[in-house]
Parts: structure tokens; sequence; C-alpha cells
């Protein structure tokens, strides 16, 4: 099960250089055919634009990398966007860049730079988060020793979903499978060997840069 960053929303850039205005707009994706629908969409809405240049990096092993420079001379575009989401290093990403030619050349390094300034505007206003697979699991402690559990979660990084308080305290974890041997040996150690720990399956969870779990819109919408 792999972790990987990714943006946490759509993400809008725009950049005037000599004239010229540079309009980014990066997006999450899943799949290569949303990167290419999302990139069709953006060349419909700005048929008069004079290049809607893109890039995207889709899987987790960057299996799908691609890019176009869409008319603008060759490597001034879309490999130096792709190289800015290379070198934040995010996966299932998709820029496009859309450029309204303001009459005046900005040259070859001009238009690296500008095309490379506009591609990381999108992205970070799009915001980074990771996902990360990892097991459900349901914890139930006694009141007494919950302190104890919740701090060694806590400490120990593992992440809590949720807590209910019932006849006892019902913890939501989330930890990475190969990580459960340690849990179970953390929570024997502090209630002196009693394990009650119920697997709920495996998600990928959305995390932010604060360890917090955000709720996945898109996973409600298919459910």
């Amino acid at each position: 099960m792999k972790s990987y960053k990714t943006l946490m929303r759509e993400g809008y850039f725009l950049l005037e250089e000599k004239r010229s205005r540079f309009i980014a707009r990066a997006r999450p994706v899943q799949t290569e055919s949303e990167a290419l629908d999302f990139i069709q969409s953006i060349k419909t809405s700005c048929w008069d634009a004079t290049h809607n240049c893109y890039a995207y990096s889709v899987g987790t092993d960057s299996l799908y990398q691609r890019y176009s420079d869409d008319g603008e001379p060759q490597g001034t575009a879309g490999l130096p966007m792709l190289e800015v989401i290379k070198k934040k290093g995010l996966h299932n990403v998709v820029v496009v860049v859309t450029r309204y030619f303001g009459g005046i050349l900005l040259g070859a390094g001009g238009l690296v730079r500008a095309y490379g300034k506009a591609c990381a505007g999108g992205l970070e206003d799009g915001g980074e988060i990771w996902v990360k697979s990892c097991l459900k699991l349901r914890l139930p402690v006694e009141y007494h020793l919950s302190g104890k559990i919740q701090n060694m979660l806590l400490s120990e990084d593992f992440i809590i979903a949720d807590t209910e308080y019932t006849d006892v305290v019902k913890f939501t974890v989330y930890s990475p499978a190969e990580r459960k041997e340690f849990l179970e040996s953390q929570i024997r150690e502090i209630t002196g060997g009693v394990l009650l720990l119920e697997e709920a399956g495996i998600e990928d969870i959305r995390v932010d840069d604060k360890g917090n779990v955000l709720e996945d819109k898109n996973k409600e919408k298919k459910e």
C-alpha cells in the first residue's frame, strides 16, 4: 500500500508577463482519462487562446507522464510544467496553462520561466495533501485507560479519525498495514494484555499537512 502527495482541490493562478496572460488551472485526477477530459474541457472553453499547454502525472509510480507545448517553441512550456510537478513530488495531477499573447515576444528563456511560474502558482492554489492507504481499525477502551491509549496513538503518529463515548471509549484509527503488529503490542502493554481491535477494511484517506483526515467528497458522491 502506497502513499502519495496530490492536490486538495482545483487550483487557479493568473500571471501577466509583458502583456501576455498565462492562466493556470490545476486539478487532482485519478486516471489518465480524467486528465485528458480536463485538458479538452479547457481547450473547448478557451478556444480563442493562443496556446493551451499542459502537463500531467498520473499513477503513484508516475506511470503516465505527458506534456504538450501546443505550438510554443519545443521545450518551453509543457516540459517546464512537468518538471514543476515532479519537483513538488505530486502525483495524480494535471495542469493546463492557457496563454493569451500580448504582442511582445518573451524568448525561450522567458517562456520557460512564465510557464513554470504559472504552473507552480496553480499547484500552490490547489493545496497539497497526502493520500494514504491504511487499515481502518475500531478500538474500544475502558474509560480509565482511554487517555493513555489516546496519547500513545498520537505520539506514535497513528491517525484518530473518530472518538465515540458510550459505555466505553471507541476510537476509530487508521494505521499502515505494516504497523498493525506494533499497534497491537502497544495496546497490550497499556491494557495489561487485553486486545479488542476490529478491522473495518482498507481505505485511501486524505490527510492534510497537520495530520487531519479530510472528507472525500468524491467518495461520498460515488456512494
